[in-house]
């Protein structure tokens, strides 16, 4: 069945691009911009399955604590009718609504397969009226198909060598960091002598090492010449493993890429200037500017850099994956995905279009299920949009929230699943396996609780009372049956005696700990050190920021020892593994994006950025700075851009820059400084309400804001 090809009005697209290009910008600064179409950001380069889409766009404003208080959305068929003012399709009039995210088209009914051009302008607190945005083209799809999810297709950007060195026969080719790509060759040659051109991520003594172990990539093809100067592709043959079965299929049109950062081109006689060649680096489209971070530690900013840039390196099948080895969707890889993705660009389409993949092809481990309701959440929450939600949901609650395994005590027993813990099995810490598991116990109250939230969203009221009801009953059996009454510490389930880090960093990251509990629980897990694999390493840090354990998280992201991401470095990858080191997973591949917790970690902790309300009307701003002095980041949102500033003496003064876009309010949590005694407020003396050890400041608004305490 043909969906529709955003190609095939190549005359359409000409004529939107000579006319936008002939508008010129100005006024654009106050504008309206980044337009989303039913939450993607380039519609006129994919299709849109619904004949309701939704729109959304950043409300700009140089004015502090601005709002907007009113819309007015064209639709038009042509570019002619949109910038004459005509909404032909639809005109939305004046609409007095602060909502600029999620507003649904009401216009006369949409053709299938029909190309389009919308525009917006808005007004804000003061009733000024701001320029049309940018019009923005769509396309619709053939076939309408309301499960469907639009995302984009994969583009290649083309990678010059950053060094050409010479080797025997030829030329060693860096590309500076690994990608999964193809290899393109230019070649003068005076014969059709054929040539020989080999691929790795490793080296070894200077040249690509073709036994690099585990499953690090190697490759080695011979490409027949022409006489003359030609450009060839070096076509690799595929792997059987990553491209059938489970595996998700790349597009014919790629070809077989293989992830590799290193080239050695052995063109004999031919002389090196007559051979150039490039890597065609394949991802998702990335808006490398949307997020930036950099801190007065030059280690961290190193695993930021080698984070973000992983997220955006693995996107290249158009699917969130494992990695190379099997190139599968996995519930746990796609949520980390996920969550670096919403932190490093302003993109959503991809992760719902995973989503929905993962619900059809589910796989095997009891959390993963969990991951599931996770990966939902926050597709709500990040984004405000409940439609995906409201045809999920009774998936994720008959298939993921496992309510028939719950006993009359509230906890789950999971005898005839397949419980994970941590992977592999060699870094659950000793961990002993049980029936009544405390890692997916934890993992079920936390599903519950955001079950509960994501049904009072649908207005499922009954729902949301049983799901609260099950989530306190499960929390208390876990503090009076899974945690030691002498230790204080959970233990690994139920009967048992062994306390592993992943039985109480779980809990720690997930609330379940009491109030009471949370020093010696946390004083726990930090004693541990990094006793858990890349994946556990997610909810170990957000355990240990939950618990205010803020110098010791910043210590594990920093680390330089074998389990760390500085050892990512140091073995010569540029993309998170798939394990701390082939040490400690013998078959790892070095192109894993759940090793890239810190893309997410970093954003939401350090920076202190997180939604408190669906799509960010409510922004929390709760730095955790450790042992940094100087931070500076800016973090993408649905509503626009957070940029954070801050100055951090520990213990005793702390300056914050603030700057939110336009509709959207912040809550602010300063770190602890017990030695300071004054906080003001851009400027002014403010009084100091504590939650907790933290002073808060509530309901600020738009616009740069200077926040110190000292």
């Amino acid at each position: 069945m043909r969906h529709g090809c955003p190609c095939r009005n190549l005359v359409f697209l000409t004529i939107f691009s000579l006319w936008l290009g002939s508008k010129g910008s100005a006024g654009a600064a106050d504008a309206p911009s980044g337009l989303l179409f039913d939450l993607v950001s380039a519609p006129d380069k994919t299709v849109v399955f619904t004949a309701k889409p939704t729109f959304g766009w950043i409300v700009n404003s140089d004015q502090s604590n601005d709002r907007q208080t009113a819309y007015r959305i064209l639709v038009a068929s042509t570019p002619e009718k949109l910038q004459a003012d005509t909404g032909d399709l639809w005109d939305s009039g004046r609409v007095e609504s602060d909502a600029s995210i999620n507003v649904t088209y009401a216009g006369a009914p949409l053709a299938a397969g029909l190309g389009g051009f919308w525009k917006v302008k808005t007004w804000n607190a003061n009733k000024e009226e701001s320029p049309w945005s940018e019009p923005q083209p769509f396309h619709l799809a053939d076939v309408f198909d309301e499960n469907a999810q639009p995302k984009q297709e994969v583009e290649t950007t083309e990678i010059k060598p950053v060094s050409a060195t010479p080797v025997d026969g030829g030329q060693l080719l860096d590309f500076g960091r690994d990608a999964f790509a193809y290899l393109q060759i230019t070649v003068d040659s005076p014969d059709a002598s054929p040539m020989t051109v080999r691929l790795g991520e490793k080296l070894l003594n200077g040249r690509i090492d073709p036994k690099p172990g585990a499953e690090i990539r190697y490759a080695e093809v011979t490409l027949p010449l022409q006489p003359g100067l030609h450009t060839y592709r070096v076509d690799l043959p595929p792997d059987k493993r990553n491209t059938t079965g489970d595996a998700f299929p790349l597009p014919a049109r790629l070809g077989v890429l293989m992830p590799f950062r290193y080239a050695e081109v052995l063109s004999g006689s031919i002389p090196a200037d007559k051979v150039s060649a490039v890597q065609e680096a394949v991802h998702y489209p990335f808006h490398d500017d949307a997020s930036s971070f950099t801190s007065s530690d030059p280690v961290l900013n190193q695993v930021w850099d080698l984070c973000k840039y992983s997220i955006k390196a693995t996107t290249f099948a158009g699917v969130y994956l494992d990695g190379d080895r099997e190139r599968r969707p996995y519930e746990a890889d796609a949520y980390f995905s996920q969550m670096g993705h919403y932190a490093t660009d302003r993109e959503y389409a991809l992760a719902r279009f995973s989503q929905v993949y993962l619900l059809k092809h589910p796989t095997w481990p009891t959390e993963w299920k969990h991951h599931s309701i996770f990966v939902a959440w926050a597709d709500w929450m990040y984004t405000g949009d409940t439609r995906l939600l409201a045809q999920t949901y009774d998936t994720l609650k008959s298939q993921k929230l496992l309510l028939d395994h719950l006993r009359p005590d509230g906890l789950l027993d999971t005898t005839k699943m397949r419980d994970l813990v941590d992977w592999p099995p060699a870094e659950r810490d000793g961990y002993v396996m049980g029936p009544v598991n405390t890692v997916v116990n934890a993992f079920e109250y936390a599903s519950l609780v955001k079950m509960a939230d994501m049904a009072t969203a649908l207005g499922k009221t009954e729902d949301a009372s049983d799901f609260s009801q099950k989530a306190e009953l499960l929390r208390s059996a876990m503090n009076a049956k899974l945690r030691d009454a002498t230790t204080g510490l959970y233990v690994d389930g139920e009967g048992q005696t062994h306390s592993a880090q992943h039985a109480n960093m779980m809990p720690l990251a997930f609330g379940v700990v009491p109030d009471d509990a949370r020093d010696k629980v946390s004083a726990f897990v930090v004693s541990k050190n990094m006793a858990c694999s890349v994946y556990g390493a997610q909810y170990l840090l957000e355990g240990l920021y939950a618990s205010d354990q803020d110098t010791a998280a910043l210590r594990l992201l920093t680390s330089q020892d074998q389990r760390s991401w500085m050892n990512m470095l140091k073995v010569g990858s540029t993309i998170t593994l798939e394990a701390w080191d082939v040490a400690f997973k013998k078959n790892l591949d070095w192109n894993h994006a759940w090793g890239a917790a810190p893309a997410n970690i970093i954003p939401r902790f350090i920076l202190g950025v997180q939604p408190i309300a669906p799509g960010f009307s409510r922004v929390l701003i709760a730095p955790h700075p450790g042992d940094l002095t100087q931070v500076e980041g800016t973090v993408p949102t649905i509503r626009g851009p957070v940029h954070i500033k801050y100055a951090s003496n520990p213990n005793t003064s702390f300056e914050l820059t603030l700057t939110l876009p336009a509709n959207m309010v912040a809550r602010v949590l300063l770190p602890a400084c017990p030695s300071a005694t004054h906080l003001t407020l851009d400027g002014q003396e403010t009084p100091i309400t504590l939650s907790g050890t933290h002073p808060l400041l509530d309901n600020i608004g738009s616009g740069t804001h200077l926040i110190r305490y000292h």
